[in-house]
């Protein structure tokens, strides 16, 4: 986690002019995050979540604050950017041609651990992720961008270490090549689950919460078209894990889901599917993303996702699939 941009005084005065903030009075560098730089701003008109949005071109920084802004108007629990003066919810970096900031409302709460995630809890947090895909399917289906991260693409990734000679990797590699494999052969399958707009990276630290109420719903850098069947998937192999999977309170997060969006037979037959293919998705990125380039973060240890994908080739996955 880093700050990959530093904000100097005459920065920020010029980003809080942009956006027609006021005057700053304070700011503090928020260590979180392994893409962007993020702080948080203090200014007289309130306070603001500013992000410095790191490697990326401005047409993917109108489209994320376009499909935003657009889910909150919609009832989803995310702050919507900030326009500029300029009437782009987005400003140039100062001094930068090729870096956008993007400034949010701030919102109080904090991130929950795995062992406070309660079925109540999850069944909560299920309702949200489906009163979002709902938004999603009632936007124009040109929204819905590719993912970076579609099978072909983790596949390619695979082909970086198929061959390392790493010890560590090895168990990993043999159990990738047969869940690619796996997702490959079900392709079918994935394709006729409900598309819509996929958030793509709802993990518990892209949730706020104040007590038992989500207070915001962040980070959809990520977010694109996909399978809401594998949106799904990926929300429950972060929130319903705590070194193992823990089926009733996947089975409460499906129930809160269903109760605003319920899952149609193509969804259902897809999920399974999903939650091998999500498990596999993370270890690869972990893999690629953490371990080989040496990057020091416990947090994002691809062992971790790669139990997942052992828990998944056994009876748990049955179970859950019994219980649609």
């Amino acid at each position: 986690m880093a700050t990959f941009t530093r904000l100097d005084e005459a920065d920020l005065t010029q980003l809080a002019d942009a956006f027609g903030l006021g005057s700053v009075r304070d700011v503090h560098a928020i260590a979180a995050g392994t893409i962007n730089s993020n702080f948080e701003l203090a200014t007289e008109c309130g306070v603001f979540f500013v992000r410095v949005n790191e490697g990326k071109a401005e047409v993917d920084v109108a489209w994320e604050a376009r499909l935003v802004a657009a889910l909150a108007e919609r009832g989803v629990v995310t702050p919507p950017p900030l326009v500029a003066l300029d009437g782009r919810p987005y400003a140039p970096l100062p001094g930068a041609i090729t870096k956008w900031v993007s400034v949010f409302p701030w919102r109080d709460g904090r991130h929950l651990t795995a062992s406070e995630v309660t079925p109540a809890i999850a069944g909560t947090f299920g309702e949200a992720l489906a009163q979002l895909h709902v938004a999603g399917l009632a936007l124009p289906e040109g929204w819905r961008r590719g993912s970076i991260y579609d099978h072909a693409h983790l596949v390619a990734r695979f082909d970086r270490f198929l061959r390392s000679d790493d010890r560590a990797l090895i168990p990993a590699i043999t159990i990738l090549r047969e869940e690619l494999a796996a997702a490959t052969d079900a392709a079918p399958i994935r394709r006729r689950a409900t598309q819509g707009i996929i958030h793509g990276d709802l993990f518990r630290d892209n949730v706020l919460w104040v007590g038992d109420t989500i207070s915001a719903i962040l980070d959809f850098e990520q977010a694109s078209g996909g399978s809401l069947a594998y949106d799904l998937a990926v929300a429950i192999n972060d929130w319903c894990w705590d070194g193992a999977p823990r089926l009733e309170v996947a089975a409460a997060l499906i129930a809160g889901y269903q109760r605003v969006r319920p899952l149609t037979d193509a969804d259902r037959a897809a999920l399974p599917v999903e939650l091998r293919a999500a498990a596999a998705r993370f270890t690869i990125t972990r893999i690629t993303d953490v371990y080989l380039a040496r990057v020091s973060n416990p947090e994002k240890d691809f062992r971790a996702f790669l139990a997942r994908c052992e828990a998944w080739r056994g009876p748990a996955l049955g179970q859950l699939a019994g219980a649609l």
